[in-house]
């Protein structure tokens, strides 16, 4: 049924429906599409939950300087690396505190302690805390990490020492990462003193600059400033606020009549009205991103690569590129966006063929009408503006080829959690880088380690494996770039995954909002920002 006439009764009522937001001089509200899962970024990989408390509340040892993908200083003054590239020694910074709530109040500043119970709590599967909140860590271990770290240890007060069991060549970079955000041991041992150890992903205590206040599933997340923060000229603003709402049409109502002050995630079609909005303010830059289908290769019939081969090249890429992504995307034929280094231009996508397609189908012994399952993203993504109307195209070519593809979606947290367990068949993704290294490409989404994580194709292949693993243990970069680049043409003949775009990012705000630095990985982070009234 066409529902065109019924939109603006639709969107009538899902502005109604929003719960107003009141503004104080400095409260800034950012429009954002979701709801997180929760506020402890180690057990998460989405940049919804990052920017809810990674960005927020949390810092990490060390962070990437605002705007840009080269690491500074953050909970670590300074460190130093062993000749042998096994030995990390961190000096952390002094007289920072952790938050204050209504459900906590620390005793002591930040210290070596909090180092300890962060990463153990990585690292241990019998330990006391994951014992009392059993909880994964994905990306951890997608990235190797819970086998590359040996022991943290504390030298004292202000410095630890992290062994490795292997050399590590984007150590660095992986501790500037959402879900390396340091815990406090002493809000962790009251937790488990009270048998309230899940509290740590619903009430966060951090040290970033914004304190955590209360949270409304897919309603509200509100934020107060941290009075005591170790950068003070980071903090401008006296309350944050994310007013959650999936609808980019909302969001962008509310952008256009000040309730919020930043929206994420705008239609493309939306970027040439903003940007004749004298109110509004629309930033860009290149994407650092990837839209992309993950081919379960553990169900049937998608174990065949054949049938892989087959859905991959009856794909009319162009046009959903055009219809989805309109002048905001580009084609994608490889695994990592040509922003990546060790990018391989070498490597190209099979031709458009349908005819081919079927052959291929028929070969593999797939009848005609063979069903699969489709999933489709319930929220916009840089890298994915429009997955619903995405699955809608895919299913018209596919079933121009005798597949019919049933289309499936869930809330984001849902759709998630079930692709992790492996329920989808085939399933719209996308991924944007989140430290400028390959292996946060080519690893975590690709390895064996991250099958039960990030890998949604579940594929798992040694040959592939070994040379990204190799790379991984170099520091000498050209000879990472030989392995990765043989990495992309294996996985580009194996066909786990499609590529279909990589997109450029815009990021809509209102003209009175200060310094606000477009993040290369995909992150709303709000240090520094203010609001000029």
């Amino acid at each position: 049924m066409d529902n065109t006439a019924f939109k603006p009764l639709l969107l009538a009522a899902a502005l109604l429906a929003c719960t107003p937001v009141v503004q104080a001089a400095s409260t800034l509200v950012y429009c954002s599409e979701a709801s997180p899962a929760g506020f402890d970024p180690s057990q998460y990989t989405s940049g919804t939950d990052f920017d809810a408390s990674a960005e927020t509340v949390f810092n990490r040892l060390t962070q990437f300087e605002r705007g840009s993908t080269e690491v500074e200083p953050g909970l670590a003054t300074r460190w130093e690396v062993s000749s042998d590239g096994l030995s990390y020694t961190f000096h952390l910074r002094e007289n920072v505190k952790f938050h204050t709530t209504d459900y906590f109040t620390p005793t002591r500043d930040f210290n070596a302690d909090d180092v300890l119970f962060t990463f153990d709590r990585l690292l241990d599967p019998n330990h006391p805390f994951r014992k009392a909140y059993p909880s994964e860590s994905p990306y951890f271990n997608d990235m190797g990490l819970n086998t590359t770290i040996k022991s943290v240890d504390k030298v004292d007060e202000h410095t630890v020492r992290f062994s490795l069991n292997n050399v590590d060549a984007a150590f660095i970079q992986n501790l500037a990462m959402s879900f390396a955000s340091l815990q406090s041991a002493e809000y962790a041992a009251q937790l488990l003193k009270e048998g309230k150890a899940a509290d740590i992903n619903q009430k966060p205590i951090g040290t970033g600059p914004f304190v955590f206040k209360r949270y409304q599933k897919d309603s509200q997340i509100r934020y107060s400033a941290n009075p005591t923060y170790w950068k003070p000229e980071d903090v401008k603003l006296d309350n944050l606020v994310f007013s959650i709402n999936s609808d980019a049409a909302v969001r962008l109502q509310k952008l256009k009549t000040g309730e919020c002050q930043v929206s994420g995630y705008p239609r493309p079609q939306d970027i040439e009205l903003m940007e004749k909005d004298p109110n509004i303010q629309v930033l860009s830059q290149p994407g650092f991103n990837l839209g992309f289908l993950a081919y379960n290769v553990t169900h049937t019939p998608l174990d065949q690569l054949k049938v892989r081969q087959a859905l991959d090249m009856a794909i009319d890429k162009p046009a959903i590129i055009k219809a989805v992504y309109q002048s905001a995307g580009q084609l994608a034929q490889n695994a990592l966006p040509p922003n990546q280094w060790s990018y391989d231009p070498t490597v190209k996508d099979a031709p458009y063929d349908p005819t081919k397609a079927r052959q291929l189908l028929k070969e593999a012994g797939i009848a005609p009408g063979t069903e699969i399952s489709l999933w489709a993203m319930t929220v916009q993504r840089a890298s994915n503006p429009n997955a619903r109307m995405s699955a809608q195209m895919i299913q018209a070519d596919w079933a121009k080829i005798g597949i019919k593809a049933n289309i499936v979606s869930y809330e984001w947290g849902e759709y998630i959690k079930r692709a992790k367990s492996g329920e989808h068949d085939v399933m719209i993704y996308g991924w944007t880088g989140d430290n400028g290294d390959p292996d946060n490409w080519l690893g975590v989404l690709y390895s064996c380690a991250a099958v039960s994580g990030s890998n949604f194709a579940k594929w798992c292949d040694p040959a592939y494996d070994t040379l990204v693993q190799q790379a991984k243990l170099s520091r000498d970069r050209a000879e990472r770039i030989r392995l990765y680049q043989q990495a992309q043409h294996i996985l580009k003949e194996q066909v786990p995954i499609t590529p279909i775009a990589n997109s450029k990012v815009f990021q809509p705000l209102r003209k009175e909002v200060q310094n606000f630095k477009l993040s290369p990985f995909g992150l709303t982070p709000f240090y520094g920002v203010s609001l000029n009234k």
